[in-house]
């Protein structure tokens, strides 16, 4: 018989802001992986982006949904430009296959967001230059964790 899989918790204001990479972002975004799920294929982060910050070109390979915490999203170049705009508290569904050139954050926000399946960041004329998925966001939380200094404890 196959095992459920565990369930888990995290106390979010317990963990450290990791620096999001600047090869995928720029602005100074940071962020915090709440869940992995190998099976779904699904990961689950919460963000920091501070005003004027903003996510590289990518497209979504499955869905995923958002929950804009605190402050502004400028999705798909904001609701001016064909977009959405994304006015906390509120609520978002991206599609399979949707193509995000341009997210930006005009103002401090946070936002909370699941993924299932990995982003692909992409250049200009669309060719792939990065697939982010939950090994890879795993790993990079992991390399942060690991990155940081031992706590000494009490013998």
């Amino acid at each position: 018989m196959k095992s459920q899989i565990a369930e888990e918790y995290v106390q979010v204001d317990a963990l450290d802001w990791a620096p999001f990479p600047e090869a995928l972002s720029k602005g100074g975004i940071r962020w915090k992986l709440m869940h992995v799920s190998p099976e779904m294929g699904v990961w689950t982060a919460f963000f920091d982006c501070p005003a004027g910050s903003s996510f590289n070109a990518h497209t979504h390979q499955g869905p995923g949904e958002y929950l804009l915490t605190k402050g502004r999203m400028d999705v798909r170049g904001g609701k001016a430009n064909g977009g959405d705009t994304a006015v906390a508290p509120g609520y978002g569904y991206e599609s399979a296959g949707a193509r995000h050139d341009q997210t930006a954050f005009p103002v401090d926000s946070e936002f909370y967001m699941s993924f299932l399946g990995p982003l692909v960041f992409i250049s200009a004329d669309g060719s792939p230059l990065a697939v982010v998925g939950w090994k890879e966001v795993q790993g990079a939380w992991q390399a942060f964790l690991d990155s940081k200094p031992a706590v000494k404890r009490a013998a």
